[in-house]
């Protein structure tokens, strides 16, 4: 007979909001306590419960640590394992667990009363690998954040996403083996109505099947994720929805006012596009509630965020695997621009200012250039194609394509060089930073950034080109 492994978790009530940029833990008090054995949810055996006493009633999040032995993301058939949660027979979220090595998740419970409540584990079959037999849980912890609270207002108002379920794209669990959401986030920013504040919310997801090709990605986003904002909301002084604010991001990039259903204040929205847009209607069997606590520290890109959370570069580029969007090895990947083993590429983020303003069909960009101790070729993140070249001012992040097996030693310059898109408006370019570059390690998992600069290089129709850092 199976004996369930039980926690007893208690609510850190926070007085502050401490402005979190990695998946948010609540901060310790003596009478909190957590699970540190592991709990292991079954195939084929009865669901794990776990009693969760609530101190005072608020927004409830759950941080854990998640494996799930046999499951490998990049293996077709082998992807993962799902395990469903639930609380008081309430179905709170889906998890979808990849791999043996555990994971830092945190999730959102919805509002929890003062009370003792039951958490249940459902090892979800029907969305797991078939080969996939166990998840296990360790570390488990809820924390509950009352009303009054920064971090209460920012939950009360996070969506709910529920799966997506386009015929052509798979089964009614597709998202757990292709564009699954991985981690979220939120901004917060004064309204128009003075004392109004506006919180936007966003979602990182594993790729995206439709949208921008993923050459372009990887040379004007640096990444082959998906980045969204999915939802906006309105508050008043009191905390209260300003009725009929809030907006989400609809098929086509479309923002359109929200009239779907709530659960309690959270929005429930569904990815409905191949590109990740939402709808405002609901109707799959899968549910993601990731905890939108964490926020992007001023002047950072929104990269940053997967930076924080460095498995999210092994689940992209498995995903690219497993899909065959990697063209295969050879001397010559550098100079095609299809995307090759994202091993092979720098990581970089560039900070600059375009003046005037880039607007309209014409504009001005900038690629970054890497020139190896080898060689005098310089390899260019937009592959040469001026459209891919980077047209946003906010700090951008970028890649370039370089040969198999470069190391950080190998790279002697970076230099920024001046695209013109269209007819030259005659703008100039002021080239301040990079904030960061780094390389993939064997285990795709970015390593240690080497590449750091602060300066200011012009960039105009004379100068088309400017060295930023040399070995």
């Amino acid at each position: 007979m199976r004996v369930a492994q039980l926690l007893t978790a208690t609510v850190a009530v926070l007085a502050g909001l401490t402005g979190l940029t990695t998946p948010a833990t609540a901060q310790t008090t003596p009478a909190d306590t957590a699970q540190t054995r592991p709990i292991e949810v079954r195939r084929n055996h009865p669901d794990t419960r776990v009693p969760v006493v609530v101190r005072k009633s608020g927004e409830a999040l759950i941080d854990l640590n998640a494996s799930a032995p046999g499951t490998d993301w990049a293996k077709a058939g082998a992807e993962s394992a799902v395990v469903s949660i639930s609380v008081d027979n309430r179905y709170v979220a889906d998890l979808v667990v990849s791999g043996a090595q555990p994971l830092h998740r945190q999730l959102a419970l919805g509002r929890l009363t003062t009370g003792v409540h039951q958490l249940r584990l459902h090892f979800a079959a029907e969305r797991s690998a078939a080969t996939s037999r166990s998840i296990v849980l360790d570390t488990l912890r809820v924390s509950t954040y009352a009303k009054g609270s920064p971090e209460y207002l920012v939950l009360r108002y996070a969506p709910v996403v529920y799966g997506r379920n386009i015929a052509a794209l798979g089964n009614p669990y597709q998202n757990a083996t292709t564009d699954t959401p991985l981690i979220a986030w939120h901004d917060s920013a004064p309204a128009t109505t003075p004392g109004h504040t506006k919180l936007t919310y966003s979602v990182v997801w594993s790729n995206e099947d439709g949208g921008t090709n993923t050459p372009a990605l990887m040379a004007r986003w640096g990444r082959t994720t998906d980045i969204e904002w999915i939802y906006s909301v309105e508050v008043d002084q009191n905390g209260d929805r300003v009725a009929g604010s809030d907006t989400y991001q609809a098929p086509d990039h479309q923002t359109l006012h929200f009239t779907g259903r709530y659960e309690n204040d959270h929005a429930l929205l569904q990815t409905c596009t191949s590109n990740n847009n939402m709808c405002d209607t609901v109707d799959d069997p899968m549910r993601f509630f990731l905890s939108y606590l964490p926020t992007l520290p001023a002047d950072q890109a929104r990269e940053y965020l997967m930076d924080a959370n460095p498995w999210t570069y092994e689940i992209m580029a498995k995903e690219m695997l497993r899909e065959g969007k990697i063209e295969a090895p050879s001397a010559t990947t550098p100079a095609t621009p299809e995307v090759s083993d994202q091993r092979n590429y720098l990581y970089a983020v560039l900070k600059k200012t375009t003046q005037p303003a880039n607007a309209g069909s014409s504009w001005v960009g900038v690629s970054l250039g890497v020139r190896l101790v080898t060689g005098e070729t310089v390899y260019l993140s937009n592959h040469v194609d001026p459209t891919w070249s980077l047209q946003r001012d906010d700090p951008a992040a970028t890649t370039v394509e370089l040969p198999a097996g470069t190391t950080a030693e190998d790279i002697a310059e970076v230099t920024a060089h001046r695209v013109v898109v269209g007819t030259d408006t005659g703008a100039t370019v002021h080239v301040t930073e990079i904030k960061r570059g780094f390389l993939l390690g064997q285990n795709y998992l970015p390593q240690e950034s080497f590449l750091t600069w602060n300066g200011d290089v012009t960039l105009n129709s004379t100068t088309t080109s400017a060295v930023l850092w040399h070995r």
